[in-house]
């Protein structure tokens, strides 16, 4: 159902479905007591939470290990003035099961930057909302 100001809600599965075309989102998280956004690159796990690759020595790791975190992505098209957004909300941990942090080297992220001592992130998909958006004066 579209609303009159031109968003539409996204199920849960829909939401999952377009989070896995695009590479890049942000993670939302805090830092010294203030809200602190990061883009970053991600992968979607079987299970449908959200990994992230980054260094061991990060600032990010020690930030957010632990901690109910925001990640969100999204994609937009100026031109017909739609677009959508994804927002997955959930513990993030360093995954630290030899087994799995194996698995993840093999299947998981790459990373854009050069990483040395690579750990893996989960963000879990405990609840994913999103929304889509539709031109409502049909101009684009």
């Amino acid at each position: 159902m579209l609303e009159k100001d031109g968003f539409r809600p996204l199920d849960r599965q829909e939401c999952l479905r377009l989070l896995a075309k695009v590479p890049v989102g942000r993670v939302v998280y805090t830092r010294q007591a203030l809200p602190a956004v990061l883009p970053v690159n991600f992968a979607l796990d079987a299970d449908a939470s959200v990994l992230l690759r980054t260094s061991a020595r990060s600032d990010l790791v020690r930030a957010v290990d632990g901690f109910v975190v925001a990640f969100e992505a999204d994609e937009f098209d100026a031109v017909s003035r739609s677009g959508w957004s994804v927002v997955v909300t959930g513990r993030a941990t360093v995954v630290t099961d030899p087994g799995e942090h194996e698995r993840l080297l093999r299947t998981g992220p790459r990373s854009w930057m050069p990483i040395h001592e690579d750990v893996f992130v989960r963000i879990e998909s405990e609840m994913v909302t999103g929304r889509g958006l539709t031109d409502p004066h049909g101009t684009g």
